[in-house]
């Protein structure tokens, strides 16, 4: 479809002060706009979202039988935007608004600037809040669930937002993890899916197994605050492992452009956790028998702290501590005891008569205490799959190490042996309790404590050591470690997909046929609702008895079910194709839709969820699902957007905290109705007149400090409560939510408001001979019409049009900076509102004419719908009104894959963004001339006209005022040049209001002087 702009020739103005072309006798007619129409932003939005109901932004294929395009149709090109779905708990809260707002601001202005865009929404429906909840009120999960979707489904339409809800999702639904299932076998086939045995984290009261990363730093559960137990329970893992070079190189391109935040990069990375360093052997001292090889392997990528290592510590599982444990009750006590101990615990049980010797003893002197033997101990802190289960203490120079140290040996002198580089000659220094007890972390010089290494780098030391321990006989291997750990998904909960495996007595684990998927959850009486902590699915015995897929004879399904990071590792495939039966998705959309180009949500996902998306992503790179290659008529071309990454770019937008009241004695947090808001500046606790305290905290129930998003909307209306929640706070900040400053919002809605029906009521044109046709995607840019002799005001206008369309556009599109794009426009409202139209009324030089004025409110209202789409489409209507109603503007048949429809019910979202080349060249308006006051040491000398300098850099406009000075007869009377063109003697030269003030500072008196 050609856009096309509005047409208006051949008619001359009335004016008496100067002539001007090409604009119609009777384009205005003069009226007052002292009595406007009301404004209601429910209503609007009301009347609005009504509108959209039968429309969407979203008119991309949606499956596969309809995903081809015929070649004489050129295909727009697609921006899939996704923001993370919700857990449906029932309630919308501000962080919901937030994320969703800014995800379909975005989309809106996508599709304006030509896109064809993607913008789904679904459920994260599955998890143990869910169950919980249905059990604590007995009821089934499913219809819990489902309950919730409907309400938070209303709430979000409240929002005014453009989600493509035939889409829609929900991962609870047999239809979507039939395909979870699906994944599940795919991974089983290619031997990424397993079974085995392993201590694992159990929430006793959730009664369930939770991943490393489900329990904190303290040893407690991320949802229920259990503290965690350890339990030896057959778990199955998907081998995230097998893709951890893939991921980490991936990480690579993903920081590039800064597409993905920094911050999100390092955390992955550090989860990755990929570790270069050497293998060596500690032998022990007094040989225990049943450990034959006498030695203990250790991993370190420290080997330059060798010679400071003071104790040696050995997991819990590691075959010596296992052998001592059985001869020694107290120690197996000990064992016994670890799993309840925190993660970060610093206790240690002390081997008896077991010592270590440094591979480095060999190398010792007089300086050196690497001879001595070192001491063993049992300890919880130790992984056992991390190395061979053993790690070496140098509580000089590492945290954790210092704390075990002081913790079991008390006060005893910590030996340092890595100085500063800035220290010319190192030497050794003990670390005693006090202020200055603190390890050394970073690399340096050895000091002498390092025997013949000491005065190399750390990284010199390093090869060093290696080539001397292997010259020596000795083991010292190149190797790496990893942080990550395969894939925990086994839930022993309900409400979950289930793991599609039967096991049986003669074939053993067998994986269910595709062609019998789903495997169903069965529905629950309530008899069969369990508290708090185990699994229903254990007691349906019609469920769990079935027969082998391979023999026929009975066997049992299992009873796990997935964990739900599983559904939201490749929910946005399905966005792509939602009711394929056959696969998860069609690889022809997903070769043209895929991957999603940008995603949206909190930076609390930014391991777990993320990190888990992409593993499935790259596992569906190497299948048929999502090839390597674009699918389009039965040929194949290399795709360069299908690396394996799911999202091109991600923004993590920042957390809402709440207003929070407390106690400022007892600390206690105050409900809203204990606090007197009488006076929100002086707030008073109602029983006793204190001022309590006044923070903003992250909103939870406990704090009392949550927002019901849906209450401020209804009472301010969504546009109002978008723009305030955008224009607060940079997108990836914190927001501090005050609802009582959205009093501007409406005010400036109100300026627009006047300002559409000052440029609506100003402008009525004489259509014959015919009336223009309408394109519904037109540009609607008329300077075309006007005559390119605009005076000061309109030039004036027309610059701050052009920085304006620049930089909401670059919010929009680059830098997502979405409260300066408020900012911008509140700026251009302003400036158009402070302009007056000219009319035979006013005929002043300073007033512009109507047909600017109209289109400067046009690109203004353009501008803010993605932002205020409701408000910008009642401001659109009746800024076209009067042209709709004269016949001037009519509809007219089209190739747009937009329906056809008369103004003014034609959609602002049919039209395209605005963009400056659809305003007079900025060159064009330099050409225009303004007054430059010029100074000397703050008193005006002369007045010089200078051209406008428009959207030139500081730098330039400096030199172009120079210019015009120095050819100037004033400039030459007042000042001296330099065969540079510089003026001699000014020591500072101060630029005001883009150059119509200038002032020198010149010490003492120069030539010319008045």
């Amino acid at each position: 479809m050609k856009p096309l702009s509005l047409q208006i020739s051949g008619y001359k103005w009335l004016n008496s002060r100067r002539t001007r072309s090409h604009v119609p006798l009777n384009l205005y007619r003069w009226s007052s706009t002292a009595q406007l129409p009301r404004l209601d932003f429910p209503s609007i939005d009301a009347k609005w979202r009504n509108y959209w109901s039968k429309r969407s932004l979203d008119t991309s294929q949606s499956s596969s039988t309809s995903s081809q395009t015929p070649d004489h149709v050129a295909r727009p090109q697609k921006y899939y935007i996704c923001p993370m779905f919700p857990y449906p708990s029932g309630t919308l809260h501000m962080g919901h608004l937030r994320n969703y707002a800014v995800a379909d601001v975005l989309a809106r202005y996508r599709h304006m600037a030509g896109y064809d865009v993607i913008h789904p929404l679904g459920w994260d429906a599955f998890g143990l809040p869910a169950e919980n909840a249905a059990i604590e009120r007995g009821v089934d999960p499913a219809e819990w669930t489902i309950s919730n979707i409907y309400k938070m489904k209303e709430q979000l339409e409240l929002m005014n937002g453009s989600w493509a809800w035939h889409r829609e999702i929900a991962t609870c639904h047999p239809d979507f993890y039939k395909h979870t299932q699906s994944i599940f076998l795919m991974l089983y086939e290619r031997g990424l899916a397993y079974q085995e045995d392993a201590l694992v984290n159990w929430d006793p009261v959730d009664g369930t197994v939770l991943a490393n990363e489900q329990v904190d730093a303290n040893g407690f559960s991320w949802r229920s605050g259990a503290k965690v137990e350890k339990k030896n329970l057959k778990q199955w893992f998907l081998k995230i492992t097998d893709f951890k070079e893939d991921l980490l190189n991936g990480l690579k391109l993903l920081s590039e452009g800064n597409k993905w935040p920094e911050r999100v990069i390092s955390m992955q990375k550090n989860w990755l956790g990929k570790c270069n360093g050497i293998k060596l052997q500690f032998n022990i001292e007094n040989s225990i028998k049943g450990d034959e090889s006498g030695t203990v392997e250790v991993f370190t990528t420290r080997a330059d702290t060798l010679f400071g290592v003071q104790y040696l510590a050995l997991s819990l599982k590691h075959p010596i501590v296992e052998f001592i444990a059985k001869e020694n009750p107290e120690l197996q006590a000990f064992i016994d005891n670890g799993p309840t101990l925190p993660l970060d615990s610093k206790a240690g049980f002390l081997l008896p008569d077991v010592r270590a010797i440094n591979p480095m003893s060999a190398f010792g002197g007089a300086t050196t205490k690497v001879q001595t033997p070192i001491p063993v101990y049992a300890a919880p802190y130790v992984l056992d799959d991390y190395g061979s289960g053993a790690v070496m203490g140098v509580p000089g120079h590492d945290p954790r190490d210092h704390a075990f140290w002081r913790e079991n040996k008390g006060s005893k002198p910590i030996l340092t042996v890595i100085a500063p580089n800035s220290q010319a000659s190192p030497v050794s220094s003990f670390l005693i309790p006090g202020e200055d007890d603190v390890p050394f972390m970073e690399r340096g010089i050895l000091t002498v404590a390092s025997g013949p290494f000491s005065g190399l780098t750390s990284d010199e030391a390093i090869v060093k050591i290696v080539e001397k321990l292997q010259a020596d006989g000795q083991y010292a291997e190149p190797s790496e470690t990893w942080r990550l750990r395969d894939w925990l998904i086994s839930r022993q909960r309900y409400w979950g997909a289930p793991i599609p495996i039967v096991h049986c007595g003669s074939c053993g684990t067998v994986p269910v046929p595709t062609y019998d998927l789903p495997v169903a959850l069965p529905k629950l009486r309530k008899d069969q609702l369990k508290c708090k902590g185990g699994n229903p699915l254990e007691d349906i015995p019609e469920w769990v008895n079935t027969q082998c897929p391979k023999c026929q004879q009975p066997a049992k399904r299992e009873t796990d079910t997935m964990d739900t990071f599983m559904d939201s590792s490749w929910y946005y495939f399905r966005y792509i194709d939602p009711r394929n039966e056959a696969a998860p998705f069609d690889k022809t959309l997903a070769s043209r839709l895929l991957p999603v180009d940008l995603y949206i949500g909190g930076v609390e996902h930014a391991i777990l969820h993320l990190l888990y998306a992409r593993f499935i992503a790259r596992f569906l790179a190497t299948t048929d699902l999502w090839p390597p290659d674009i699918v389009e008529d039965g040929s194949t071309t290399p795709d360069p957007a299908n690396i394996g990454e799911p999202f091109k770019e991600l923004i993590t937008q920042g957390m809402v905290h709440g207003r929070t009241y407390s106690d400022p004695e007892t600390q206690r947090f105050l409900r809203p109705e204990e606090v007197d808001l009488t006076d929100l500046e002086q707030p008073k606790i109602k029983n006793s007149e204190v001022t309590p305290k006044i923070s903003f905290e992250k909103m939870s129930k406990s704090k009392y400090n949550g927002v019901d998003p849906t209450i401020c909307i209804n009472k301010h209306g969504a546009d109002a409560t978008r723009a305030h929640m955008l224009f607060q706070a940079p997108v990836r900040d914190v927001l501090e939510w005050d609802e009582e400053r959205i009093v501007g919002i409406h005010r400036w809605f109100h300026r627009i408001w006047r300002i559409v029906h000052t440029a609506s009521s100003s402008t009525t044109p004489d259509f014959s001979p015919e009336p223009t046709t309408y394109s519904p995607r037109a540009h609607f840019t008329i300077f075309n019409s006007v005559s390119s002799e605009y005076n000061d005001t309109e030039q004036d206008l027309l610059i701050t049009l052009r920085q304006t369309i620049d930089s909401v556009r670059t919010a929009y599109s680059e830098t997502y900076a979405l409260n300066t794009a408020v900012s911008d426009l509140i700026k251009l409202t302003n400036t158009i509102d402070s302009t007056s139209i000219f009319s035979p009324e006013n005929q002043s030089q300073s007033a512009v004419n109507p047909v600017v004025y109209f289109d400067a409110v046009s690109v203004l209202l353009r501008l803010m719908a993605p932002i205020t789409p409701a408000f910008a489409e009642e401001c659109w209507e009746a800024l076209l009104a009067p042209l709709k109603a004269s016949g001037f503007i009519r509809s007219t048949p089209s190739s747009s894959r937009i329906a056809q429809e008369a103004l003014p019910s034609s959609s602002i979202f049919d039209m395209v963004f605005p963009e400056t080349a659809h305003l007079p060249p900025a060159a064009f308006l330099e050409r225009r001339s303004m007054p430059c006051a010029v100074q000397i040491n703050g008193k005006v000398k002369f007045v010089l006209q200078l051209r406008d300098s428009g959207d030139v850099g500081e730098d330039e406009l400096r030199k172009r005022i120079l210019g015009v000075i120095k050819e100037s007869e004033d400039g030459k009377r007042y000042f001296e040049f330099t065969e540079d063109g510089d003026i001699e003697g000014v020591k500072k030269m101060i630029v005001v209001s883009r150059g119509r003030t200038v002032n020198f500072v010149v010490p003492g008196k120069g030539k010319g002087k008045k």
